[in-house]
């Protein structure tokens, strides 16, 4: 049989001593931390690039719409949220939530998903309606 713990007396206390100073010598368990970047202003600028493809969305959105009709809205909630409330406001509303959104994944310090986002935006957002409005 195996004696797991050493008795603690007079001959055996030095054993015991020893092997709780080896325990203390383990390593840690790491902490689980947000990634963060080196660049320390990147949350703040991945939210004003996110909030910014917002804006331009919207812009760009309302300008399409006006003039190409409501088909020309690829996302089916928002071309709902415009049907049933009229474009700008229900452009507003979405605009607002997604805004709200991205301000709480930045609350959370999740800044590369927000950079991630407004780089998704600015691919199938902003880049699209760049070219049909404006070539």
């Amino acid at each position: 049989m195996v004696r797991l713990l050493p008795l603690i007396t007079g001959s055996n206390m030095t054993a015991t001593a020893h092997a709780a100073s080896s325990f203390a010598s383990w390593p840690s368990v790491p902490k689980v931390q947000a990634a963060s970047c080196t660049w320390p202003r990147f949350g703040d600028a991945a939210l004003g690039i996110f909030l910014l493809t917002q804006l331009l969305d919207g812009v760009y959105t309302y300008v399409g719409v006006t003039a190409f009709g409501i088909h020309a809205e690829a996302n089916p909630i928002v071309a709902a949220l415009m049907i049933h409330l009229g474009h700008a406001p229900g452009l507003l509303i979405a605009k607002i939530a997604a805004s709200g959104l991205g301000i709480c994944l930045y609350a959370g310090r999740v800044h590369s998903v927000v950079a991630f986002l407004a780089g998704i935006y600015l691919a199938v957002a902003i880049a699209p309606w760049t070219y049909i409005l404006f070539f």
